[in-house]
């Protein structure tokens, strides 16, 4: 079973980082266009079918698997930003959204600020928002 919401994922990622700081996502590529991504750079995740929240990345570090295997360490902030929800399938979060392609922040004056996350990823499932 995958993430539920932003909540759950917060708590995956509080405890991993806990456990193991900073707070890090792993990936099996290294990206090739780092300097871009660490100006300014999110991590998008797809929640239930919807970018539903993004992360700051604060830096890219080289490391290994468990299995001696390289692969990237996507260092995060730890902070959530809810942005718009936005239907979308399963996908690698950095791989390089143009300003156009990312969803927008959600902000106080939003329309659907206030909704429940699910009520947001359900309307933007219906193309309501």
């Amino acid at each position: 079973m995958g993430v539920r919401d932003a909540a759950h994922l917060q708590a995956l990622q509080t405890a991993r980082a806990d456990h193991n700081p900073p707070l890090r996502h792993f990936t099996r590529n290294f990206p090739k266009r780092a300097d871009e991504l660490l100006d300014g750079g999110s991590m998008y995740w797809v929640i239930a079918g919807a970018i539903s929240v993004r992360q700051r990345l604060t830096a890219i570090e080289r490391a290994t698997e468990s299995d001696g295997t390289p692969c990237a360490a996507l260092v995060l902030e730890p902070k959530f930003v809810h942005v718009e929800a936005r239907p979308m399938r399963a996908f690698q979060g950095w791989r390089y959204l143009t300003p156009a392609d990312a969803p927008a922040d959600l902000t106080a004056r939003s329309a659907s600020a206030d909704m429940p996350e699910e009520l947001r990823r359900q309307l933007a499932a219906l193309g309501l928002l």
